[in-house]
């Protein structure tokens, strides 16, 4: 059986969860490229003003790339930020690390997990091979060089990474912060037991039973606010539920690209209401037909 945990009731609403992010802190992002953001939480940052942010992922698009555009981030500690070959390039992350608005510091998937991994064992560092002989060690001052007592080889090591505050959106959990995920995890499960703290939102809010028995992925140990905020990763997917809003992240990546007045429009309807109001705008409910057939599926891309 899964292991869960059977704490007290930590449903917030969203405003109060975004809150536990404050201002400069480190982030870690759940979900990657375009599923499983936690755009709700993204948007309500946004609201309440955070300012000078340090984000930390894997692969993301526009969760990351809104947060640059709103003027929320100081650090950006990513392998990739864009929209795949769907969608191309994201447009206030490419202004941003132009204009040097925002401080990059590319990185890779396989050393973030290995900091992260040394974040969960105590240990002080990790030994890498993936970026040595690559620029990336010359953007991490915090990366060094050591010999190996047992081969002799030189290798890169890298410090723990210990997130102040992870951000997942999960389809389903429990009142108690237990989280079901399907796969794939991405690197929400190492960024859950790496970070001071986790807060979510799921989709929906189900009996502890029911979670079990689909899974616990995230433990509500280590879980301190979850708020139930239905289509919470839109206009990313969270399968099975729903898949991702092509349209939509085609209109936000046009008033990206080119800001000022059509960035502002894009923000006003789409960021400045509430979740209630944005939910019945973008209408994600006909993202659930992916699944009828392939031609559903299909035409929902197109």
């Amino acid at each position: 059986m899964s292991a869960f945990h059977l704490g007290g009731d930590k449903r917030v609403p969203l405003a109060e969860a975004a809150a536990r992010v404050g201002d400069g802190a480190l982030v870690a992002l759940g979900g990657g490229l375009c599923a499983r953001l936690p755009m709700a939480l993204v948007r309500e940052l946004v609201r309440q003003g955070r300012r000078g942010l340090h984000l930390v992922g894997s692969a993301h698009s526009i969760d990351v790339d809104l947060l640059i555009a709103t003027g929320a981030v100081a650090v950006c500690e990513e392998s990739y930020v864009g929209f795949e070959q769907d969608l191309g390039l994201a447009p206030a992350f490419r202004r941003a690390a132009r204009e040097g608005t925002v401080e990059i510091r590319e990185s890779c998937c396989a050393t973030i997990l290995a900091q992260l991994r040394a974040a969960e064992a105590g240990v002080p560092f990790t030994p890498v091979r993936g970026i040595k002989g690559t620029d990336i060690e010359g953007l991490h001052p915090e990366y060094a060089r050591m010999t190996c007592p047992f081969t002799g080889e030189e290798l890169v090591v890298v410090p723990p990474l210990r997130p102040d505050v992870t951000l997942l959106h999960a389809p389903v959990g429990d009142a108690h912060g237990n989280l079901h995920l399907d796969q794939p995890f991405v690197l929400d499960e190492r960024f859950a037991h790496a970070s001071a703290q986790v807060v979510a939102t799921v989709d929906r809010i189900v009996p502890t039973a029911e979670l079990v028995t689909s899974g616990v992925v995230v433990p509500g140990h280590l879980v301190s606010a979850v708020a139930e905020v239905p289509y919470g990763a839109h206009p990313s997917s969270c399968y099975p539920g729903y898949a991702y809003d092509r349209p939509h992240l085609a209109a936000y990546l046009a008033a990206a690209t080119a800001g000022g007045t059509a960035l502002d429009e894009y923000l006003a309807r789409y960021v400045a209401v509430d979740e209630d109001t944005y939910v019945k705008d973008v209408d994600p409910g006909r993202l659930a037909s992916w699944s009828e057939s392939t031609a559903a599926w299909q035409e929902l891309f197109r």
